[in-house]
Protein backbone atom coordinates (compact mmCIF):
# COMPACT_ATOMS: atom_id res chain seq x y z
CA UNK A 1 0.00 0.00 0.00
CA UNK A 2 2.85 2.40 0.76
CA UNK A 3 4.36 1.47 -2.58
CA UNK A 4 1.06 2.34 -4.24
CA UNK A 5 0.92 5.57 -2.26
CA UNK A 6 4.36 6.77 -3.29
CA UNK A 7 3.87 5.68 -6.90
CA UNK A 8 0.63 7.64 -7.08
CA UNK A 9 2.38 10.74 -5.75
CA UNK A 10 5.38 10.24 -8.02
CA UNK A 11 3.04 10.16 -10.99
CA UNK A 12 2.17 13.78 -10.23
CA UNK A 13 5.76 15.03 -10.39
CA UNK A 14 4.88 17.98 -12.58
CA UNK A 15 2.46 19.23 -9.96
CA UNK A 16 5.17 18.62 -7.35
CA UNK A 17 7.58 20.88 -9.20
CA UNK A 18 4.95 23.61 -9.29
CA UNK A 19 4.44 23.18 -5.52
CA UNK A 20 8.22 23.51 -5.01
CA UNK A 21 8.31 26.76 -6.95
CA UNK A 22 5.35 28.06 -4.97
CA UNK A 23 7.12 27.03 -1.74
CA UNK A 24 10.10 29.21 -2.57
CA UNK A 25 7.76 32.14 -3.13
CA UNK A 26 5.84 31.34 0.05
CA UNK A 27 9.04 31.25 2.14
CA UNK A 28 10.17 34.77 1.23
CA UNK A 29 8.56 36.51 4.24
CA UNK A 30 10.07 33.99 6.67
CA UNK A 31 13.57 34.52 5.31
CA UNK A 32 13.51 38.32 4.98
CA UNK A 33 11.31 39.28 7.96
CA UNK A 34 13.98 39.61 10.65
CA UNK A 35 16.56 40.98 8.25
CA UNK A 36 14.22 43.70 7.00
CA UNK A 37 13.24 44.61 10.57
CA UNK A 38 16.95 44.85 11.46
CA UNK A 39 17.59 47.20 8.53
CA UNK A 40 14.52 49.27 9.40
CA UNK A 41 15.89 49.81 12.92
CA UNK A 42 19.63 50.10 12.31
CA UNK A 43 19.44 52.18 9.13
CA UNK A 44 16.19 53.96 9.73
CA UNK A 45 14.36 54.50 12.99
CA UNK A 46 17.40 53.79 15.20
CA UNK A 47 19.48 56.55 13.56
CA UNK A 48 16.67 59.09 13.27
CA UNK A 49 15.80 58.40 9.64
CA UNK A 50 12.12 57.33 9.59
CA UNK A 51 11.91 57.47 5.79
CA UNK A 52 14.31 54.58 5.10
CA UNK A 53 12.79 52.71 8.08
CA UNK A 54 9.33 52.91 6.54
CA UNK A 55 10.80 51.86 3.20
CA UNK A 56 12.37 48.74 4.70
CA UNK A 57 9.08 47.89 6.40
CA UNK A 58 7.37 48.46 3.05
CA UNK A 59 9.73 45.89 1.54
CA UNK A 60 8.69 43.56 4.35
CA UNK A 61 5.07 44.09 3.30
CA UNK A 62 5.90 43.28 -0.32
CA UNK A 63 7.62 40.07 0.79
CA UNK A 64 4.52 39.14 2.80
CA UNK A 65 2.37 39.83 -0.26
CA UNK A 66 4.59 37.57 -2.38
CA UNK A 67 4.27 34.86 0.26
CA UNK A 68 0.49 35.18 0.18
CA UNK A 69 0.51 34.77 -3.60
CA UNK A 70 2.65 31.66 -3.17
CA UNK A 71 0.20 30.22 -0.62
CA UNK A 72 -2.71 30.86 -2.95
CA UNK A 73 -0.94 29.06 -5.79
CA UNK A 74 -0.25 26.12 -3.47
CA UNK A 75 -3.96 25.70 -2.74
CA UNK A 76 -4.82 25.93 -6.41
CA UNK A 77 -2.28 23.23 -7.26
CA UNK A 78 -3.25 20.90 -4.41
CA UNK A 79 -6.15 19.18 -6.15
CA UNK A 80 -4.08 18.13 -9.16
CA UNK A 81 -1.77 16.16 -6.83
CA UNK A 82 -4.15 14.80 -4.18
CA UNK A 83 -7.23 13.74 -6.15
CA UNK A 84 -5.42 11.18 -8.38
CA UNK A 85 -3.99 9.69 -5.18
CA UNK A 86 -7.47 9.31 -3.73
CA UNK A 87 -8.70 7.66 -6.93
CA UNK A 88 -5.83 5.14 -6.81
CA UNK A 89 -6.54 4.27 -3.18
CA UNK A 90 -10.28 3.85 -3.73
CA UNK A 91 -9.52 1.55 -6.66
CA UNK A 92 -7.22 -0.52 -4.45
CA UNK A 93 -9.83 -0.77 -1.68
CA UNK A 94 -12.58 -1.82 -4.08
CA UNK A 95 -10.25 -4.38 -5.68
CA UNK A 96 -9.41 -5.76 -2.26
CA UNK A 97 -13.09 -6.03 -1.29
CA UNK A 98 -13.92 -7.81 -4.54
CA UNK A 99 -11.07 -10.30 -4.00
CA UNK A 100 -11.75 -10.85 -0.30
CA UNK A 101 -11.65 -14.65 0.23
CA UNK A 102 -14.18 -14.37 3.09
CA UNK A 103 -16.60 -11.60 2.09
CA UNK A 104 -19.77 -10.86 4.10
CA UNK A 105 -22.29 -13.55 3.28
CA UNK A 106 -25.25 -11.18 3.39
CA UNK A 107 -25.59 -7.43 3.09
CA UNK A 108 -22.99 -4.81 2.21
CA UNK A 109 -19.44 -4.78 3.51
CA UNK A 110 -19.71 -2.03 6.14
CA UNK A 111 -16.00 -2.29 6.99
CA UNK A 112 -15.14 -1.83 3.32
CA UNK A 113 -17.33 1.26 3.21
CA UNK A 114 -15.56 2.56 6.32
CA UNK A 115 -12.19 2.07 4.64
CA UNK A 116 -13.32 4.24 1.72
CA UNK A 117 -15.19 6.89 3.69
CA UNK A 118 -12.73 7.11 6.59
CA UNK A 119 -9.29 5.68 5.93
CA UNK A 120 -8.96 6.79 2.31
CA UNK A 121 -10.27 10.22 3.23
CA UNK A 122 -7.77 10.35 6.10
CA UNK A 123 -4.95 9.60 3.65
CA UNK A 124 -6.29 12.17 1.21
CA UNK A 125 -6.69 14.90 3.84
CA UNK A 126 -3.39 14.05 5.53
CA UNK A 127 -1.53 14.21 2.25
CA UNK A 128 -3.15 17.52 1.48
CA UNK A 129 -2.20 18.75 4.94
CA UNK A 130 1.39 17.69 4.43
CA UNK A 131 1.57 19.38 1.06
CA UNK A 132 0.12 22.59 2.45
CA UNK A 133 0.82 22.83 6.18
CA UNK A 134 3.85 20.64 6.89
CA UNK A 135 5.56 21.64 3.67
CA UNK A 136 4.94 25.29 4.43
CA UNK A 137 6.14 24.89 8.00
CA UNK A 138 9.33 23.15 6.92
CA UNK A 139 9.98 25.91 4.39
CA UNK A 140 9.20 28.59 6.98
CA UNK A 141 11.39 27.00 9.66
CA UNK A 142 14.32 26.53 7.30
CA UNK A 143 13.99 30.10 6.05
CA UNK A 144 13.74 31.45 9.59
CA UNK A 145 16.85 29.55 10.73
CA UNK A 146 18.78 30.75 7.70
CA UNK A 147 17.66 34.31 8.39
CA UNK A 148 18.55 34.02 12.09
CA UNK A 149 22.07 32.89 11.19
CA UNK A 150 22.57 35.94 9.00
CA UNK A 151 21.16 38.38 11.57
CA UNK A 152 22.18 37.01 14.99
CA UNK A 153 24.40 33.97 14.62
CA UNK A 154 25.50 34.16 18.27
CA UNK A 155 21.96 33.30 19.41
CA UNK A 156 21.59 30.21 17.26
CA UNK A 157 23.26 27.70 19.63
CA UNK A 158 21.48 28.76 22.86
CA UNK A 159 18.03 28.68 21.29
CA UNK A 160 18.70 25.39 19.47
CA UNK A 161 19.22 23.32 22.65
CA UNK A 162 15.62 23.47 23.99
CA UNK A 163 14.28 22.88 20.48
CA UNK A 164 16.32 19.68 20.12
CA UNK A 165 15.31 18.46 23.59
CA UNK A 166 11.64 19.10 22.89
CA UNK A 167 11.75 17.29 19.57
CA UNK A 168 13.50 14.31 21.22
CA UNK A 169 10.80 14.09 23.89
CA UNK A 170 8.16 14.41 21.21
CA UNK A 171 9.71 11.51 19.28
CA UNK A 172 9.58 9.33 22.42
CA UNK A 173 5.86 10.01 22.80
CA UNK A 174 5.08 9.20 19.19
CA UNK A 175 5.08 5.42 19.66
CA UNK A 176 2.39 5.40 22.34
CA UNK A 177 0.41 7.93 20.36
CA UNK A 178 0.65 5.69 17.28
CA UNK A 179 -0.67 2.69 19.24
CA UNK A 180 -3.59 4.67 20.55
CA UNK A 181 -4.35 6.15 17.15
CA UNK A 182 -4.43 2.64 15.65
CA UNK A 183 -6.77 1.47 18.42
CA UNK A 184 -9.06 4.39 17.60
CA UNK A 185 -9.00 3.47 13.90
CA UNK A 186 -10.00 -0.13 14.65
CA UNK A 187 -12.73 1.11 17.00
CA UNK A 188 -14.07 3.31 14.20
CA UNK A 189 -14.27 0.29 11.91
CA UNK A 190 -16.02 -1.85 14.52
CA UNK A 191 -18.56 0.88 15.13
CA UNK A 192 -19.25 1.23 11.40
CA UNK A 193 -19.60 -2.54 11.00
CA UNK A 194 -21.92 -2.84 14.02
CA UNK A 195 -24.17 0.04 13.01
CA UNK A 196 -24.21 -1.18 9.39
CA UNK A 197 -25.34 -4.67 10.41
CA UNK A 198 -28.05 -3.31 12.71
CA UNK A 199 -29.40 -0.84 10.16
CA UNK A 200 -29.28 -3.47 7.41
CA UNK A 201 -31.50 -5.78 9.46
CA UNK A 202 -33.59 -3.15 11.25
CA UNK A 203 -36.88 -4.66 10.06
CA UNK A 204 -35.94 -8.04 11.49
CA UNK A 205 -34.75 -6.40 14.70
CA UNK A 206 -38.08 -4.63 15.16
CA UNK A 207 -40.11 -7.68 14.13
CA UNK A 208 -38.32 -9.86 16.70
CA UNK A 209 -38.45 -7.24 19.45
CA UNK A 210 -34.66 -7.20 19.63
CA UNK A 211 -34.29 -3.42 19.86
CA UNK A 212 -32.69 -3.52 23.36
CA UNK A 213 -30.11 -6.09 22.25
CA UNK A 214 -29.28 -4.13 19.09
CA UNK A 215 -29.10 -0.85 21.01
CA UNK A 216 -26.78 -2.42 23.60
CA UNK A 217 -24.47 -3.72 20.88
CA UNK A 218 -24.29 -0.28 19.25
CA UNK A 219 -23.80 1.43 22.63
CA UNK A 220 -20.88 -0.86 23.47
CA UNK A 221 -19.22 -0.15 20.14
CA UNK A 222 -19.70 3.61 20.52
CA UNK A 223 -18.42 3.54 24.13
CA UNK A 224 -15.30 1.66 23.04
CA UNK A 225 -14.75 4.20 20.28
CA UNK A 226 -15.20 7.09 22.71
CA UNK A 227 -12.74 5.54 25.20
CA UNK A 228 -10.16 5.13 22.43
CA UNK A 229 -10.68 8.76 21.42
CA UNK A 230 -10.14 9.92 25.01
CA UNK A 231 -6.85 8.01 25.23
CA UNK A 232 -5.69 9.64 22.01
CA UNK A 233 -6.66 13.07 23.37
CA UNK A 234 -4.63 12.51 26.55
CA UNK A 235 -1.54 11.54 24.58
CA UNK A 236 -2.05 14.55 22.33
CA UNK A 237 -2.28 16.88 25.35
CA UNK A 238 1.05 15.61 26.72
CA UNK A 239 2.62 16.01 23.30
CA UNK A 240 1.32 19.59 23.07
CA UNK A 241 2.89 20.42 26.45
CA UNK A 242 6.32 19.15 25.38
CA UNK A 243 6.17 21.00 22.07
CA UNK A 244 5.01 24.21 23.71
CA UNK A 245 7.99 24.17 26.06
CA UNK A 246 10.26 23.64 23.08
CA UNK A 247 8.65 26.55 21.28
CA UNK A 248 8.62 29.10 24.11
CA UNK A 249 11.97 28.32 25.74
CA UNK A 250 14.06 29.68 22.82
CA UNK A 251 12.08 32.90 22.89
CA UNK A 252 12.61 33.30 26.64
CA UNK A 253 16.34 32.57 26.29
CA UNK A 254 16.66 35.10 23.48
CA UNK A 255 14.93 37.76 25.60
CA UNK A 256 17.26 36.96 28.49
CA UNK A 257 20.52 36.91 26.50
CA UNK A 258 19.96 39.66 23.92
CA UNK A 259 20.26 42.75 26.20
CA UNK A 260 23.67 41.71 27.51
CA UNK A 261 24.89 40.88 24.00
CA UNK A 262 23.75 44.29 22.77
CA UNK A 263 25.52 45.95 25.71
CA UNK A 264 28.73 44.11 24.85
CA UNK A 265 28.44 45.13 21.21
CA UNK A 266 27.96 41.57 19.99
CA UNK A 267 24.55 42.48 18.55
CA UNK A 268 22.97 45.68 17.34
CA UNK A 269 19.56 46.65 18.62
CA UNK A 270 18.14 45.99 15.19
CA UNK A 271 19.73 42.53 15.05
CA UNK A 272 18.28 41.65 18.48
CA UNK A 273 14.83 42.81 17.40
CA UNK A 274 15.17 40.94 14.11
CA UNK A 275 16.13 37.76 16.00
CA UNK A 276 13.04 38.12 18.17
CA UNK A 277 10.93 38.56 15.04
CA UNK A 278 12.33 35.32 13.63
CA UNK A 279 11.70 33.47 16.88
CA UNK A 280 8.32 34.92 17.89
CA UNK A 281 6.53 35.35 14.59
CA UNK A 282 8.10 32.64 12.44
CA UNK A 283 10.08 29.87 14.12
CA UNK A 284 8.04 29.36 17.29
CA UNK A 285 4.66 29.04 15.52
CA UNK A 286 6.27 26.94 12.79
CA UNK A 287 7.79 24.47 15.28
CA UNK A 288 4.52 24.11 17.16
CA UNK A 289 2.61 23.69 13.95
CA UNK A 290 5.10 21.23 12.51
CA UNK A 291 5.01 19.08 15.66
CA UNK A 292 1.23 19.20 15.71
CA UNK A 293 1.13 18.16 12.08
CA UNK A 294 3.49 15.24 12.65
CA UNK A 295 1.51 14.09 15.67
CA UNK A 296 -1.85 14.28 13.97
CA UNK A 297 -1.61 14.38 10.20
CA UNK A 298 1.47 12.21 9.67
CA UNK A 299 0.50 9.78 12.42
CA UNK A 300 -3.01 9.36 11.08
CA UNK A 301 -1.56 8.96 7.59
CA UNK A 302 0.74 6.11 8.64
CA UNK A 303 -1.98 4.39 10.68
CA UNK A 304 -4.48 4.66 7.85
CA UNK A 305 -1.98 3.36 5.28
CA UNK A 306 -1.09 0.44 7.54
CA UNK A 307 -4.75 -0.42 8.06
CA UNK A 308 -5.44 -0.23 4.34
CA UNK A 309 -2.46 -2.48 3.68
CA UNK A 310 -3.80 -5.03 6.20
CA UNK A 311 -7.29 -5.15 4.71
CA UNK A 312 -6.68 -4.30 1.07
CA UNK A 313 -4.54 -7.06 -0.31
CA UNK A 314 -3.91 -6.34 -3.95
CA UNK A 315 -4.45 -9.67 -5.76
CA UNK A 316 -1.45 -11.35 -7.28
CA UNK A 317 -1.14 -10.96 -10.99
CA UNK A 318 -2.75 -13.87 -12.76
CA UNK A 319 -1.58 -15.46 -15.96
CA UNK A 320 -3.16 -14.27 -19.16
CA UNK A 321 -6.80 -15.27 -19.28
CA UNK A 322 -7.62 -18.45 -21.10
CA UNK A 323 -10.14 -18.98 -23.88
CA UNK A 324 -12.35 -22.04 -23.37
CA UNK A 325 -12.10 -24.81 -25.95
CA UNK A 326 -15.79 -25.63 -25.65
CA UNK A 327 -19.03 -24.80 -23.84
CA UNK A 328 -19.03 -27.71 -21.35
CA UNK A 329 -18.80 -26.71 -17.66
CA UNK A 330 -17.15 -29.39 -15.54
CA UNK A 331 -17.05 -29.52 -11.76
CA UNK A 332 -14.70 -31.93 -10.04
CA UNK A 333 -14.35 -32.55 -6.26
CA UNK A 334 -15.56 -29.01 -5.55
CA UNK A 335 -15.28 -28.05 -1.87
CA UNK A 336 -15.82 -24.70 -0.16
CA UNK A 337 -16.31 -23.57 3.42
CA UNK A 338 -16.85 -20.10 4.89
CA UNK A 339 -14.07 -19.02 7.21
CA UNK A 340 -13.11 -21.55 9.85
CA UNK A 341 -16.50 -23.33 9.78
CA UNK A 342 -15.94 -27.06 10.44
CA UNK A 343 -18.42 -28.23 7.81
CA UNK A 344 -18.06 -27.19 4.16
CA UNK A 345 -21.17 -25.83 2.49
CA UNK A 346 -20.12 -27.52 -0.77
CA UNK A 347 -18.30 -30.82 -0.32
CA UNK A 348 -16.75 -32.91 -3.09
CA UNK A 349 -19.31 -31.98 -5.77
CA UNK A 350 -18.96 -33.46 -9.27
CA UNK A 351 -21.10 -32.11 -12.08
CA UNK A 352 -21.13 -31.79 -15.88
CA UNK A 353 -23.21 -29.00 -17.39
CA UNK A 354 -23.55 -29.45 -21.13
CA UNK A 355 -24.69 -27.08 -23.89
CA UNK A 356 -28.44 -26.57 -23.91
CA UNK A 357 -28.95 -28.02 -20.42
CA UNK A 358 -31.39 -26.54 -17.92
CA UNK A 359 -30.38 -27.36 -14.33
CA UNK A 360 -32.29 -26.38 -11.19
CA UNK A 361 -30.59 -26.28 -7.78
CA UNK A 362 -32.89 -26.75 -4.79
CA UNK A 363 -32.46 -27.14 -1.06
CA UNK A 364 -33.20 -25.48 2.29
CA UNK A 365 -32.25 -21.85 2.88
CA UNK A 366 -28.62 -21.40 3.89
CA UNK A 367 -27.54 -24.79 2.57
CA UNK A 368 -25.06 -23.30 0.07
CA UNK A 369 -27.00 -22.73 -3.16
CA UNK A 370 -25.82 -19.13 -3.62
CA UNK A 371 -22.31 -20.19 -2.68
CA UNK A 372 -22.45 -22.77 -5.45
CA UNK A 373 -23.58 -20.06 -7.88
CA UNK A 374 -20.54 -17.97 -6.97
CA UNK A 375 -18.24 -20.96 -7.45
CA UNK A 376 -19.72 -21.88 -10.83
CA UNK A 377 -19.23 -18.34 -12.14
CA UNK A 378 -15.75 -17.78 -10.69
CA UNK A 379 -16.74 -15.15 -8.15
CA UNK A 380 -15.52 -17.39 -5.34
CA UNK A 381 -12.28 -19.39 -5.61
CA UNK A 382 -12.73 -23.05 -4.59
CA UNK A 383 -10.69 -24.25 -1.66
CA UNK A 384 -10.46 -27.69 -3.23
CA UNK A 385 -11.39 -29.08 -6.60
CA UNK A 386 -11.94 -27.27 -9.87
CA UNK A 387 -14.61 -25.60 -11.96
CA UNK A 388 -13.61 -25.46 -15.63
CA UNK A 389 -15.28 -24.16 -18.76
CA UNK A 390 -13.91 -25.76 -21.89
CA UNK A 391 -10.85 -26.90 -19.92
CA UNK A 392 -10.07 -23.43 -18.48
CA UNK A 393 -10.63 -22.64 -14.77
CA UNK A 394 -13.51 -20.19 -14.56
CA UNK A 395 -11.43 -17.91 -12.31
CA UNK A 396 -8.89 -17.51 -15.13
CA UNK A 397 -11.24 -16.94 -18.05
CA UNK A 398 -10.45 -14.10 -20.40
CA UNK A 399 -13.41 -11.67 -20.44
CA UNK A 400 -15.42 -13.89 -18.12
CA UNK A 401 -18.67 -12.00 -18.76
CA UNK A 402 -18.58 -13.16 -22.39
CA UNK A 403 -18.86 -16.77 -21.23
CA UNK A 404 -20.60 -16.76 -17.83
CA UNK A 405 -23.10 -14.41 -16.29
CA UNK A 406 -24.69 -14.46 -12.84
CA UNK A 407 -27.96 -12.71 -11.95
CA UNK A 408 -28.22 -12.47 -8.14
CA UNK A 409 -31.34 -11.99 -6.08
CA UNK A 410 -30.40 -8.41 -5.27
CA UNK A 411 -30.53 -6.90 -8.74
CA UNK A 412 -27.83 -4.36 -9.52
CA UNK A 413 -29.04 -1.21 -11.27
CA UNK A 414 -26.62 1.71 -11.53
CA UNK A 415 -27.09 5.38 -12.29
CA UNK A 416 -27.23 5.78 -16.06
CA UNK A 417 -29.54 5.22 -18.99
CA UNK A 418 -31.58 2.08 -19.52
CA UNK A 419 -29.39 1.38 -22.54
CA UNK A 420 -26.21 1.52 -20.43
CA UNK A 421 -27.70 -0.84 -17.86
CA UNK A 422 -28.86 -3.39 -20.43
CA UNK A 423 -25.61 -3.26 -22.41
CA UNK A 424 -23.32 -3.67 -19.39
CA UNK A 425 -22.14 -7.13 -20.49
CA UNK A 426 -22.43 -6.39 -24.20
CA UNK A 427 -21.07 -2.88 -24.86
CA UNK A 428 -21.99 -1.58 -28.25
CA UNK A 429 -25.01 -3.87 -28.64
CA UNK A 430 -27.53 -2.35 -31.09
CA UNK A 431 -30.79 -1.01 -29.72
CA UNK A 432 -32.89 -3.67 -31.40
CA UNK A 433 -30.85 -6.37 -29.64
CA UNK A 434 -31.47 -4.76 -26.24
CA UNK A 435 -35.15 -4.24 -26.98
CA UNK A 436 -35.51 -7.88 -28.04
CA UNK A 437 -33.86 -9.00 -24.80
CA UNK A 438 -36.30 -6.92 -22.75
CA UNK A 439 -39.21 -8.36 -24.73
CA UNK A 440 -37.98 -11.93 -24.23
CA UNK A 441 -37.84 -11.76 -20.41
CA UNK A 442 -41.11 -9.85 -20.08
CA UNK A 443 -39.73 -6.33 -19.58
CA UNK A 444 -41.25 -4.79 -22.71
CA UNK A 445 -44.03 -3.05 -20.74
CA UNK A 446 -41.47 -1.66 -18.32
CA UNK A 447 -39.36 -0.36 -21.20
CA UNK A 448 -42.45 1.27 -22.71
CA UNK A 449 -43.27 2.91 -19.39
CA UNK A 450 -39.75 4.30 -19.21
CA UNK A 451 -40.21 5.83 -22.65
CA UNK A 452 -37.31 4.02 -24.30
CA UNK A 453 -33.66 3.22 -23.79
CA UNK A 454 -32.56 6.81 -23.18
CA UNK A 455 -34.35 7.16 -19.85
CA UNK A 456 -32.04 7.89 -16.92
CA UNK A 457 -32.17 5.50 -13.96
CA UNK A 458 -31.19 6.50 -10.43
CA UNK A 459 -28.48 4.99 -8.29
CA UNK A 460 -29.36 1.73 -6.53
CA UNK A 461 -32.60 1.22 -8.51
CA UNK A 462 -34.04 4.41 -7.06
CA UNK A 463 -37.67 4.75 -8.09
CA UNK A 464 -37.93 1.10 -9.20
CA UNK A 465 -39.66 -1.74 -7.43
CA UNK A 466 -37.66 -4.85 -6.61
CA UNK A 467 -39.45 -6.72 -9.42
CA UNK A 468 -38.68 -4.01 -11.98
CA UNK A 469 -35.01 -4.03 -10.96
CA UNK A 470 -34.95 -7.82 -11.42
CA UNK A 471 -36.46 -7.49 -14.90
CA UNK A 472 -33.70 -5.07 -15.89
CA UNK A 473 -31.06 -7.47 -14.55
CA UNK A 474 -32.66 -10.39 -16.42
CA UNK A 475 -32.77 -8.43 -19.68
CA UNK A 476 -29.11 -7.46 -19.20
CA UNK A 477 -28.13 -11.13 -18.81
CA UNK A 478 -30.24 -12.15 -21.79
CA UNK A 479 -28.57 -9.49 -23.97
CA UNK A 480 -25.09 -10.67 -22.99
CA UNK A 481 -23.08 -13.01 -25.22
CA UNK A 482 -22.60 -15.48 -22.33
CA UNK A 483 -23.61 -19.04 -23.14
CA UNK A 484 -23.96 -20.03 -19.47
CA UNK A 485 -26.46 -18.12 -17.33
CA UNK A 486 -26.90 -18.65 -13.58
CA UNK A 487 -30.07 -17.24 -12.02
CA UNK A 488 -29.61 -17.07 -8.25
CA UNK A 489 -33.20 -16.54 -7.11
CA UNK A 490 -33.21 -13.80 -9.71
CA UNK A 491 -37.02 -13.97 -10.09
CA UNK A 492 -37.85 -13.98 -6.37
CA UNK A 493 -39.93 -10.77 -6.50
CA UNK A 494 -41.76 -11.64 -9.75
CA UNK A 495 -45.14 -13.31 -9.77
CA UNK A 496 -45.21 -16.98 -10.81
CA UNK A 497 -46.35 -16.22 -14.37
CA UNK A 498 -43.54 -13.70 -14.89
CA UNK A 499 -41.06 -16.19 -13.43
CA UNK A 500 -42.18 -18.87 -15.87
CA UNK A 501 -41.82 -16.47 -18.79
CA UNK A 502 -38.30 -15.42 -17.76
CA UNK A 503 -37.13 -19.01 -17.22
CA UNK A 504 -38.69 -20.10 -20.50
CA UNK A 505 -36.84 -17.28 -22.30
CA UNK A 506 -33.45 -18.39 -20.96
CA UNK A 507 -34.21 -22.08 -21.48
CA UNK A 508 -34.93 -21.50 -25.16
CA UNK A 509 -32.22 -18.85 -25.64
CA UNK A 510 -29.46 -21.36 -26.34
CA UNK A 511 -26.58 -22.22 -24.09
CA UNK A 512 -26.90 -23.60 -20.56
CA UNK A 513 -29.11 -22.39 -17.72
CA UNK A 514 -28.66 -22.93 -13.97
CA UNK A 515 -31.56 -21.80 -11.78
CA UNK A 516 -31.11 -21.46 -8.04
CA UNK A 517 -34.76 -22.11 -7.32
CA UNK A 518 -36.80 -19.61 -5.32
CA UNK A 519 -39.94 -21.64 -5.95
CA UNK A 520 -39.76 -25.42 -6.26
CA UNK A 521 -41.83 -25.18 -9.42
CA UNK A 522 -38.53 -24.26 -11.13
CA UNK A 523 -37.33 -27.81 -10.49
CA UNK A 524 -40.27 -29.28 -12.43
CA UNK A 525 -39.41 -27.16 -15.45
CA UNK A 526 -35.70 -28.13 -15.43
CA UNK A 527 -34.17 -31.08 -17.24
CA UNK A 528 -32.09 -32.01 -14.21
CA UNK A 529 -32.32 -31.13 -10.53
CA UNK A 530 -29.45 -30.82 -8.07
CA UNK A 531 -30.67 -31.32 -4.50
CA UNK A 532 -28.52 -29.94 -1.68
CA UNK A 533 -29.79 -30.79 1.77
CA UNK A 534 -26.66 -31.02 3.90
CA UNK A 535 -26.71 -34.80 4.16
CA UNK A 536 -26.43 -35.94 0.60
CA UNK A 537 -26.25 -34.44 -2.87
CA UNK A 538 -28.66 -35.87 -5.43
CA UNK A 539 -28.65 -35.16 -9.16
CA UNK A 540 -31.18 -36.30 -11.73
CA UNK A 541 -34.43 -35.51 -13.56
CA UNK A 542 -37.36 -34.35 -11.47
CA UNK A 543 -39.47 -37.48 -11.93
CA UNK A 544 -36.61 -39.79 -10.94
CA UNK A 545 -35.84 -37.79 -7.81
CA UNK A 546 -39.50 -37.84 -6.77
CA UNK A 547 -39.55 -41.61 -7.11
CA UNK A 548 -36.18 -42.40 -5.56
CA UNK A 549 -35.50 -39.63 -3.02
CA UNK A 550 -38.03 -39.42 -0.13
CA UNK A 551 -36.56 -36.11 1.03
CA UNK A 552 -37.12 -34.52 -2.36
CA UNK A 553 -40.60 -36.01 -2.68
CA UNK A 554 -41.54 -34.64 0.73
CA UNK A 555 -40.37 -31.15 -0.25
CA UNK A 556 -42.38 -31.31 -3.45
CA UNK A 557 -45.59 -32.42 -1.69
CA UNK A 558 -45.25 -29.59 0.80
CA UNK A 559 -44.71 -26.90 -1.84
CA UNK A 560 -46.52 -28.13 -4.93
CA UNK A 561 -49.86 -29.90 -4.31
CA UNK A 562 -50.50 -29.61 -8.05
CA UNK A 563 -47.21 -29.74 -9.99
CA UNK A 564 -46.97 -27.30 -12.91
CA UNK A 565 -46.33 -28.38 -16.46
CA UNK A 566 -42.64 -28.65 -17.37
CA UNK A 567 -41.03 -26.51 -20.04
CA UNK A 568 -40.38 -28.08 -23.43
CA UNK A 569 -37.14 -30.03 -23.27
CA UNK A 570 -34.13 -28.89 -25.27
CA UNK A 571 -32.01 -31.63 -26.83
CA UNK A 572 -28.67 -31.97 -25.07
CA UNK A 573 -25.48 -32.26 -27.04
CA UNK A 574 -23.91 -35.51 -25.86
CA UNK A 575 -24.99 -35.33 -22.17
CA UNK A 576 -27.21 -37.74 -20.35
CA UNK A 577 -29.97 -36.38 -18.14
CA UNK A 578 -30.68 -39.66 -16.42
CA UNK A 579 -29.24 -41.12 -13.27
CA UNK A 580 -29.07 -40.08 -9.66
CA UNK A 581 -25.78 -39.44 -7.87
Amino acid sequence: MRHLYWNALAGQWRGGLVLLACSVLEGLPAFFSGRLVELAVDRGFGVGRPGPGVAWLGAFGLAALAGAVGSRLVWRQLGTVVEPLRDALVTAVVRGVLHDPTPPRTGPDASGVARITQHVEVVRDATGGLLVQARGMVVTTAAAIAGLVTVAGALVLPVAVPVVLALAGFAVLLRSLARRQRALTLADERTAATIGSVLGGVRDVVACGAEPVAALEVDQAVDAQAAAAVRVARSSALRSLVVSLGGFAPLVLALALAPAMVARGELTAGAALGALVYLATTMQPAIRGLAATVATVVLRLFVALRRLAETTAVPESRPAGGIPAGPVLTVRALTFRWGAAPEPVVNGLNLDLCPGEHLAVVGPSGIGKSTLAGLLTGLLPPQHGQVRLGGVPVTELSERARHLVLVPQQAYVFAGTVRENLALFHPGAPDHHLTAAAEAVGAAALLARFGGLDTELGHGAEGLSAGEAQLIALARAYASPARIVVLDEATSTLDPAAEVRAERAFATRGGSLVVIAHRLSSAVRAQRVLLLDGRETLLGPHHELVAAAPRYAEMMRAWLPEPPQPLPANPLEGCSVSGIR
